[in-house]
């Protein structure tokens, strides 16, 4: 957006969890040229944190002068907060059973302790950034009694209703201009941004400001996707055949922290779903089946992250259903197919794709000589089911290497083909992104990562071949941006486990490095 007479602000926000500026040195500042005002923001209803913006005649003006400010900063309310204490946290709570019971049938614990084999496992799941290319961004102009916004939003009516309170002004006097997001993923369901651009242009009335994050805000400052941990269980009789699976899982609650921030009445209150779904809404038939899952609270901010709990649930419910199938010495497509008998259109889904990715054949070597395997999953989500294989090889460096992507869709009725296809090649690429290498960290109340530097998403050169089959259907259409999304991390590490044996249970999959020599 260029406008007439546009200024710009840089920001910066507080370096750990619940630090606040204290004093700077404005009034030097203000002496540089084209530098219009500096604000001290306040945290606010919508998730904005403190920080301090400088407001000057170009971005890159403002943004030295923001680094010449030498802001002095309160102690943070959380400086002690570091990843190890989280995961131990949400550990303790996965192990635990307090978690609201989404769904249960028969007597899993009956079945458990009657079991010929039984198979434990617990998956984690770390924070996510959003990290779109486009970061955070809004163009605010706020005058007597009204203002206008230009912005890329997904939730254009929560932005108006931002500007709204922030400014001080009735909602229907905010004109929204909507632009393209750049980038969204969930993050700009959020109106955080929104509102801090309107407090930065209130200091100078009348003329639009444009406020631009920069990528260390937007990955220290981020409404992240929540880590998670599942403690799961199952149980299989003489004849390797399921009997039981249990999955109690432990994170922090997106929709309900969302909905506190946004002023919706959509889950303040309860247990929150979208944090548990994945876990006990698939198409697979159990004899006895509990899930639960146990909200935690944590000072880390949260929000929405394509495909939202379906996203780190996916990847533990089809990670393990391989390891059963791995203990009961069956094909782990086999074994997925004898749990969907009552579920006809995933039957077919996992059929097709069996078919198209050449399962039952042998896979040849790479064409630099390396060994490749196949990984399997299937996950259900927004109405859509989608079955992934992917062929997988390691480097000499034990670096994972994805070649090829064979993916099968049922979406319904396939309105626009070509739009379907994108959105897969999207969300597995997203998806890839942040199973191989997708984790924000936390030491000292703060944010480790702040670049694409340390938080790297796939490159084209690493890009595998993907394919896109839709399954020809005349139910009504459903999802399809986010369902392609849960299947690829359980793939590739299933994948992983049969060229290895190495079981990789936490997210982003690694393997160490071989010895020396």
């Amino acid at each position: 957006v260029r406008l007439p007479g546009m200024l710009y602000a840089a920001v910066i926000m507080s370096p750990t969890f619940g630090a606040a500026p204290l004093s700077d040195d404005r009034a030097t500042i203000l002496e540089r040229p084209g530098v219009r005002a500096v604000v001290t923001l306040a945290s606010g209803r919508y998730g904005n944190v403190p920080g301090v913006a400088v407001v000057a005649d170009s971005w890159w003006r403002a943004r030295q002068a923001l680094d010449a400010l030498r802001i002095r900063w309160s102690a943070g309310t959380h400086d002690t907060l570091n990843s190890d204490a989280i995961t131990a946290r949400l550990r303790e709570a996965a192990a635990g059973a307090d978690g609201f019971p989404f769904r249960s049938a028969g007597d899993s614990e009956r079945a458990l302790s009657q079991a010929v084999t039984t198979v434990r496992a617990t998956y984690e799941a770390p924070f996510l950034a959003h990290a779109a290319l486009e970061p955070p961004n809004a163009t605010v102009r706020v005058s007597d009694g009204g203002a206008e916004l230009w912005v890329g939003t997904q939730v254009p009516g929560m932005a108006r209703a931002a500007v709204a309170h922030e400014a001080g002004v009735r909602e229907d006097a905010v004109q929204v201009h909507q632009y393209l997001i750049g980038g969204g993923f969930g993050r700009r369901l959020d109106v955080d941004f929104i509102a801090q651009a309107t407090a930065i242009a209130k200091a100078v009335p009348g003329v639009p400001v444009q406020t631009i994050w920069s990528r260390e805000n937007d990955l220290r400052h981020d409404l992240y996707r929540p880590a998670a941990v599942s403690s799961l269980s199952a149980a299989l009789d003489a004849a390797g055949a399921l009997t039981a699976f249990t999955a109690h899982s432990a994170g922090q609650a997106p929709l309900k922290l969302y909905s506190r921030r946004v002023g919706l009445v959509l889950s303040k209150f309860g247990p929150d779903r979208m944090t548990a779904e994945g876990s006990w809404d698939q198409p697979y038939e159990f004899a006895a089946f509990r899930s639960a899952h146990a909200e935690v609270e944590l000072p880390v901010p949260v929000g929405m992250w394509r495909a939202v709990g379906h996203s780190h649930q996916g990847f533990f419910i089809e990670s393990f259903i391989d390891e059963i199938a791995a203990a009961a010495l069956q094909d782990p497509a086999a074994f997925r197919a004898s749990l969907l008998q009552q579920h006809p259109r995933a039957l077919r889904v996992l059929q097709e794709v069996v078919a198209r990715s050449g399962w039952t054949q042998t896979l040849p070597p790479t064409a630099d000589g390396r060994t490749q395997a196949r990984g399997i999953a299937l996950h259900e989500s927004l109405g859509t089911i989608v079955a992934e294989v992917a062929e997988v090889s390691l480097s000499a460096e034990n670096a994972i290497r994805v070649h090829r992507v064979v993916a099968v869709v049922d979406c319904g009725f396939a309105v626009n083909p070509n739009l379907i296809t994108q959105q897969v090649e999207s969300a597995i690429v997203f998806g890839l992104s942040a199973a191989l290498r997708g984790e924000i960290t936390i030491s000292g109340g703060a944010v480790r990562e702040g670049s694409f530097a340390d938080y790297r998403p796939l490159q084209m050169a690493e890009c595998p071949t993907i394919e896109t089959h839709i399954m020809p259907s005349m139910e009504p259409p459903s999802g399809v941006g986010e369902p392609p999304l849960p299947p690829i991390a359980p793939a590739v590490a299933n994948a992983i486990f049969a060229l290895t044996g190495t079981r990789l249970r936490s997210l982003p999959l690694r393997l160490p490095a071989p010895p020396n020599g």
